[in-house]
């Protein structure tokens, strides 16, 4: 299920990353920052009375110039575009401005739910200031202050009480979500088209809890799948190309519904940082992973070609070296028979349970071949594992002292379980536990 998104959206100086701070940081319990994203304080997780929801900061948008009228209109576009509600923050020591106006003016026809925050009201006898606040027409003014961290309570209920109902369609548990990602023009929707064109069973093109996207279903192998359109990243055209860090809440959206994702590549322009970034947040969300180079066509596509196209991928993506690679041309569908065995392989790994005594006797096989570390004397006793999660594949190794487990052993027994029970597609996750 996604996550509701909230947007802080307001002139320059208002005290917007402030209470961006406060809500990810302080007033709320963060659930997880986004590597990659979060050093620009773009978007986080974050948690209000178990709701936990999305939360991104907008730059200040801010009269002038045309260049910086361009980008005004560019970042509240965006905002208002991915957000379920919208805080819009004013500055409560400075009254109604030109500028509040202006944004006021484009929040009016979002006909999304705004949330109208007073900000830097920092004492009791400056409440009675916001009622002017009440002209902008967003309903009750709540007072705040980042700076202390006041009021946010009432202002976060009136925030989740605003969330949209999100109701998922019931489907059947073998029922596989898939996404693609990757950076503009890699060819997606190109992908996307290939696979209904040949199959051409397309049961129907059915709202998805993603909003501007259409989840559509797709029957192939006796196996029901539903490919999560991540289209909108490819929505206004430069908008959204020009502002990678808005463009990638959209790819974090569908990794979220997604069992596999696919990661793809585009084998003209070869592997760019970008495409390391986008991949992270998959790996990170803990999803089964297909890379995918696309346009294979365009180049020479030799078995020699291809072994050294996937050299570079894997020494550029060290961390997904579980992950299959399927090279294809969406336009000419050369090799796209190979993409479906692909991700049914990746989802049936990643929802793998393994046996509690088949695990142990892998893990006291491999310990027997490499026998655990001893730290300041203190040997590391492995006492058992077994396996506590699915999608992906978590394991808990109850030792003596979780603090004599070092990292490389620890990626000794990550590799021998890899090594016994295969997981092509997916992470699995790896706890040391001290037994109680």
């Amino acid at each position: 299920m996604r996550k509701s998104v909230v947007a802080i959206v307001g002139r320059p100086n208002v005290g917007k990353s402030t209470i961006f701070n406060r809500l990810v940081g302080e007033r709320i319990s963060i659930v997880e920052d986004t590597p990659g994203v979060t050093r620009d304080r773009i978007y986080a997780q974050a948690e209000w009375l178990t709701h936990v929801f999305n939360i991104i900061d907008t730059g200040g948008i801010e009269q002038g110039d045309e260049p910086l009228l361009v980008q005004m209109r560019q970042q509240a576009e965006i905002a208002i575009d991915e957000a379920d509600v919208i805080v819009f923050l004013v500055n409560g020591k400075e009254g109604i401005t030109a500028a509040d106006d202006e944004v006021a003016k484009l929040l009016y026809k979002s006909n999304k739910p705004i949330v109208l925050g007073v900000n830097k009201i920092d004492n009791p006898e400056m409440r009675e200031t916001i009622y002017e606040y009440y002209s902008l027409g967003f309903g009750e003014p709540f007072p705040i202050s980042g700076s202390h961290g006041l009021g946010l309570g009432d202002m976060l209920d009136a925030i989740i009480e605003r969330f949209p109902e999100i109701n998922d369609e019931e489907e059947s548990e073998d029922t596989i979500h898939f996404s693609l990602i990757g950076r503009p023009n890699v060819g997606k929707s190109s992908l996307v088209n290939a696979l209904l064109n040949e199959q051409r069973v397309i049961v129907s093109g059915t709202a998805g809890t993603t909003r501007d996207a259409v989840d559509t279903h797709l029957r192939k192998d006796d196996q029901d799948f539903v490919i999560i359109d991540t289209a909108g990243m490819r929505k206004r055209g430069k908008v959204y190309e020009s502002t990678e860090k808005y463009s990638v809440l959209r790819a974090l959206k569908a990794i979220e519904r997604s069992d596999v994702v696919l990661v793809l590549i585009d084998a003209e322009t070869g592997i760019r940082e970008q495409d390391k970034k986008i991949a992270g947040y998959a790996h990170d969300a803990g999803r089964a992973i297909v890379i995918v180079v696309n346009k294979w066509d365009t180049i020479e596509s030799n078995e020699k070609a291809m072994k050294e196209f996937e050299t570079k991928i894997r020494a550029h993506f060290l961390y997904l070296d579980y992950a299959p690679i399927v090279f294809l041309s969406a336009k000419s569908k050369k090799r796209l028979h190979t993409l479906i065995p692909a991700i049914k392989i990746a989802s049936e790994n990643h929802a793998k349970r393994i046996q509690t005594n088949v695990l142990n006797d892998v893990i006291m096989d491999a310990i027997a071949m490499n026998p655990t570390p001893t730290v300041k004397g203190k040997r590391l006793k492995v006492l058992y594992a077994t396996q506590v999660s699915v999608k992906p594949p978590g394991f808990v190794v109850f030792v003596n002292d979780p603090e004599l487990m070092h990292f490389s052993y620890e990626r000794f027994l990550e590799n021998k379980i890899r090594d016994a029970f295969g997981f092509v597609g997916t992470p699995i996750k790896l706890f040391s536990r001290k037994r109680q």
